[in-house]
């Protein structure tokens, strides 16, 4: 395989329907359609997940009914084997706690016509000033 010339418009595509899933309580467990039964993995603010069941069962045991989100920014590489690296920044608000910045990293990899997110990591940017 070889770079992705439309990786900027997979990244941006990809990142506006995954957070459309996941920021509507009725459809955020279909989310894990774009990960691997095995083959996928998640760092969820440093708890390390691996296979779609498993990162099913992170999703739903979060306990926030609503989420607003701004994306600040998304940029996208290719990869050389046809994949596509995406690191997103924003601010997200969950019920009525106080927003948050956030990053998220998600590694597309390709899968015959299609991708699937081999490695997903979310953090809340949260600095410990005491």
């Amino acid at each position: 395989m070889s770079l992705n010339p439309q990786y900027e418009d997979i990244g941006k595509g990809f990142v506006q329907q995954y957070y459309a899933l996941f920021d509507d309580p009725a459809n955020r467990a279909s989310v894990v359609n774009f990960y691997s039964a095995t083959e996928s993995f998640m760092t969820f603010e440093g708890h390390q997940i691996q296979g779609a069941p498993k990162i099913l069962e992170k999703i739903q045991s979060l306990s926030f009914q609503k989420i607003t989100r701004v994306i600040t920014a998304v940029d996208s590489q290719p990869t050389f084997d046809g994949g596509v690296l995406i690191n997103v920044l924003g601010r997200l608000q969950c019920d009525d706690d106080p927003p948050h910045a956030f990053s998220q990293v998600f590694m597309l990899k390709a899968n015959a016509n299609s991708f699937f997110v081999a490695h997903d990591i979310f953090r809340l940017n949260i600095h410990n000033t005491a």
